[in-house]
């Protein structure tokens, strides 16, 4: 009958792939009907709620594989599971009334039950499990307003950790070892925003991005700072990428070595010019090839300059706006990102301004 009529049968396409998500929609509107009966639910209450549900899981199953590895353990146990929220602040405030059977318990031994080390070889102290330590992911209000909240921004220097500084996103606050954290943001699914006040090349996040042209100029100001930061092996590595990239794409990357610089990577775009054809959104592309490229390497961190407000002529305050909002939605696409922290890292007060000012603006997003 179907053939003579000449219509083809559709195919039926889920709730869950018409969201993306993975855990089913159908099913958590039928959990909240049933608990719920008397109200009416909207189209968007089970999706929320199965994304919700499915970041949570991920969160879990992410910190319980490291705790399974860390014990040199093929499989994931109930054990590890209980590790892994133990040893998250955020994530045991949210669990702390559940039980996890065959769980056990968190390793701990309060100080003074232990034996004071003397002239022997005593290594009692050992023992002792560090208190759990404080993670930017966040389970709170930024799952029902998908924008970042109050955190506590910590900078790396030359090996040490400088005191947390709690800040929102238009504090100012002052970090050791002459970096400054100006603001801090949080994103939905728990990466970290920072606005530095440091010289690019001394910083040590695993990877830092060097806004170049097609053919890698090191002339710029970045470039230079770089160049003579990283030494020859560096300029070296450079000269090799040129052989096998040139010319680089506008929006395209390349990474390197960072050799002599504290960070591990450097990453070279090659930003377009403002006027140019789709300007505004080629460089939303150039900073989620970036990110991209970082994610590939497993990365945990990455700095950016203002790329696109340099030699390109972008506005500075279109060049931040056009930055966040591709970041923002680069780590909503991507649901599996290894990167942590995303350093904006600057130091002409004006450029300081409009970042700190365009992050406060994510709340109103």
């Amino acid at each position: 009958m179907s053939s003579r009529s000449g219509k083809k049968k559709s195919t039926k396409t889920s709730r869950s792939s018409k969201a993306g998500v993975i855990f089913p929609v159908g099913r958590m509107l039928r959990y909240i009907k049933k608990g719920l009966p008397k109200y009416r639910i909207g189209v968007g209450a089970p999706v929320y709620m199965a994304a919700v549900l499915e970041y949570l899981t991920a969160e879990i199953l992410e910190l319980a594989g490291n705790a399974a590895r860390d014990n040199k353990k093929g499989r994931v146990t109930p054990r590890h599971i209980l590790l892994a929220i133990g040893n998250d602040e955020e994530l045991n405030q949210l669990l702390r009334g559940v039980t996890i059977a065959a769980g056990g318990v968190l390793p701990n031994i309060h100080p003074e039950l232990l034996a004071k080390k003397t002239g022997s070889k005593a290594k009692l102290e050992n023992i002792i499990t560090p208190p759990p330590a404080k993670r930017s992911k966040t389970i709170k209000k930024t799952l029902v307003k998908r924008l970042g909240t109050k955190s506590s921004p910590r900078v790396k220097k030359r090996g040490e950790m400088s005191k947390a500084v709690s800040a929102d996103s238009t504090t100012v606050s002052s970090v050791a070892d002459g970096f400054t954290v100006l603001s801090s943001k949080t994103l939905f699914l728990g990466q970290k925003l920072q606005v530095i006040q440091a010289d690019l090349a001394t910083m040590e996040s695993e990877a830092v991005v060097h806004p170049t042209n097609s053919i890698f100029h090191m002339g710029g100001e970045v470039g230079s700072a770089l160049e003579k930061k990283g030494g020859k092996e560096f300029g070296n590595a450079v000269q090799e990428l040129r052989k096998k990239h040139v010319p680089l794409e506008v929006a395209g990357a390349a990474i390197t070595s960072g050799y002599g610089l504290p960070a591990k990577f450097v990453i070279h775009c090659n930003s377009p010019g403002w006027g140019s054809d789709k300007c505004e959104e080629m460089l939303e592309k150039t900073v989620r090839n970036c990110l991209a490229l970082a994610d590939e390497k497993k990365l945990k961190s990455v700095a950016f300059p203002s790329i696109g407000s340099g030699r390109n002529g972008f506005p500075k305050q279109t060049a931040a706006q056009l930055i966040l909002k591709a970041i923002s939605s680069y780590f909503v696409t991507t649901m599996s990102s290894s990167i942590k922290t995303v350093y904006f890292v600057l130091f002409d007060s004006e450029s300081i301004g409009i970042y700190v000012q365009e992050m406060a603006k994510l709340d109103a997003n």
